[in-house]
């Protein structure tokens, strides 16, 4: 069976469905363990036994882990949340617990910085200092989030924004409520706690002589993740809304089967670093049924960050993303950029991208490492995309997408361990209705980004594709309608790429082709008759690098 075949079979293998004896290929998992899910006992710990009062004024902190703690040491169960306004600082989570938000509930963590104290943590790749996370988990086995209820971070009391990102009326009403503006008068900074951090070269850096206590005259710098869960096993989120987080709303790192089910992830559109949920370097992942907001990324995949993340080397691999819907994001579905412990054997079907910044977003850097291998995705529906419908990008620099640096990079650079590598991404039916380009690949002059397999897609976009340092990259039934189209396609240092029954309605140019590297480009059962130009040739590349059959 080929790669693109198993498709559906790797589908029915992760919910446990596909028998022994099936015959698959290599990249299909044959041998994947499944995605095993946490079992409660009966036992209800309700909250109100431990003297919280859902009143919006009292700290409930002291009752809700304490009664974490009880269930916990009593075998486990659930600890209900019922319904109220619970006020309340940092939530510890323990050991067959099921934590239960009624939807009735609303678990409100406080405004009051001083609860959070600071930790040892682990910020975009790297071991980091951090406000202690509004819920938290480390080591623990048998866990979970439930109910319908919505959990809210507080998180604008923690989040620097610019003046462009918000009304008058709203940045009035900010700057009225405290804290700093800077010189400038165009960034707003929650206070002169969160500037000193923001002016301090190497901010939350451990070790080196340097402690938790030579970072407190900085504390409010170091914004917490709502949900932070670390080496933990069997865990389950479903149903519960998590919302206005001080940056990343839900971050797994290191954990093994996880179930993401049913969940809804709420942040403004512009809140600082506000991705929906970052699952790094875990195994055996399942997300589905879930819609996402977010103020950066959506659904994102990652694996530490340069020579941390290679050190830790554990990629996140066995992971299925199914009917999820992304709102406002940075990207739909992402993979990187801290991917320096790989990614692989991921799985994304059944998804709708409404209004993100980009829908399928590919992203790394030199210095990164790490390889990300064998990705399928199939059943895409994207709809107003502000930027690419599907981005390969080998030069994320850190930037919001529509502020990337321009490339001139002709250097020969040796590949190390250092390099970064995308290799083997197989697409299949995506429908885009509204993007600004419909595909960009930029790959490095030493690493070029290799085996990307579109097929069975339509794109109405504002221009047509980049193919930059890409190698063994095949388009197959892809429709192509593009307000500009000279060209419609630009290659540049593009090699083994094979066009076969592209569609279009007109264009001006059908390709441009440059770079010296360019080769072995193939377009076949393709009516070239509605392209003004077929073709225009940079300077070093020969005619006969494209073959029209």
């Amino acid at each position: 069976m080929s790669v693109k075949g198993s498709f559906g079979i790797v589908a029915l293998l992760v919910a446990g469905a596909l028998s022994a004896s099936a015959q698959v290929s290599p990249y299909s998992w044959k041998n994947l363990p499944r995605v095993s899910m946490p079992v409660f006992k009966k036992d209800t710990f309700n909250i109100l036994k431990y003297g919280a009062k859902p009143d919006g004024l009292t700290l409930n902190t002291g009752s809700i882990n304490k009664a974490i703690a009880d269930c916990s040491a009593k075998g486990g169960g659930v600890v209900l949340i019922p319904q109220g306004l619970w006020l309340t600082g940092p939530v510890v989570m323990k050991s067959n617990v099921n934590l239960h938000v009624n939807r009735a509930a609303l678990l409100q963590f406080t405004d009051d910085k001083s609860q959070y104290k600071l930790v040892e943590g682990n910020y975009e790749g790297h071991v980091a200092v951090r406000n202690e996370s509004p819920i938290s988990g480390i080591n623990l086995t048998n866990i979970a989030i439930t109910g319908d209820g919505i959990i809210d971070g507080h998180g604008e009391v923690w989040r620097a924004i610019s003046k462009e990102r918000l009304t008058e009326a709203e940045w009035k009403k900010l700057v009225a409520s405290g804290g700093i503006v800077s010189e400038n008068g165009k960034t707003w900074y929650p206070s002169a706690s969160y500037v000193k951090g923001l002016q301090t070269p190497g901010a939350g850096i451990l070790g080196r002589g340097k402690t938790l206590a030579d970072n407190e005259p900085m504390k409010d710098f170091f914004r917490p993740n709502m949900l932070v869960l670390t080496n933990c096993k069997k865990v389950l989120l479903q149903g519960v809304t998590l919302q206005n987080s001080a940056a990343w709303d839900i971050h797994t790192l290191l954990c093994e089967d996880l179930n993401v089910q049913n969940v809804r992830v709420r942040n403004n559109w512009n809140a600082q670093n506000g991705d929906g949920i970052d699952v790094e370097s875990c195994k055996n992942v399942l997300i589905e049924g879930s819609t996402f907001d977010a103020g950066d990324d959506g659904i994102c995949i990652k694996s530490g960050r340069d020579e941390e993340g290679r050190k830790r080397g554990k990629p996140t691999e066995n992971v299925v993303v199914r009917n999820n819907v992304v709102y406002r994001a940075h990207g739909g579905f992402v993979i990187g950029s801290e991917m320096s412990g790989g990614a692989r054997n991921i799985f994304v079907y059944d998804c709708t991208f409404i209004g993100t910044d980009i829908g399928l977003r590919f992203k790394t850097t030199r210095g990164r490492g790490g390889v990300v291998e064998n990705i399928f995705i199939k059943n895409i529906s994207m709809r107003a995309i502000l930027h690419e419908a599907i981005l390969f990008d080998m030069y994320y620099g850190g930037k919001s997408p529509g502020e990337d640096d321009v490339v001139k990079d002709e250097a020969t650079i040796p590949v190390t361990e250092a390099t970064p590598s995308f290799r083997n991404f197989y697409v299949n039916n995506v429908a885009c209705n509204g993007a600004e380009k419909a595909l960009m690949i930029r790959g490095l002059p030493e690493m070029s980004i290799k085996g990307i397999h579109i097929e069975n897609s339509t794109f109405q976009t504002d221009k047509g594709a980049d193919i930059i340092e890409g190698q063994d990259v095949s388009l197959k039934n892809v429709y192509l309608q593009s307000k500009d189209s000279n060209p419609l396609i630009n290659i540049q240092n593009g090699s083994n790429i094979m066009f076969d029954h592209v569609t279009y309605k007109n264009a001006e140019l059908l390709f441009k082709i440059s770079g010296k590297k360019s080769a072995g480009i193939k377009l076949l059962n393709t009516d070239t008759s509605k392209a003004k130009n077929k073709a225009v040739f940079g300077a070093g590349v020969a005619n006969n690098v494209l073959v029209v059959k």
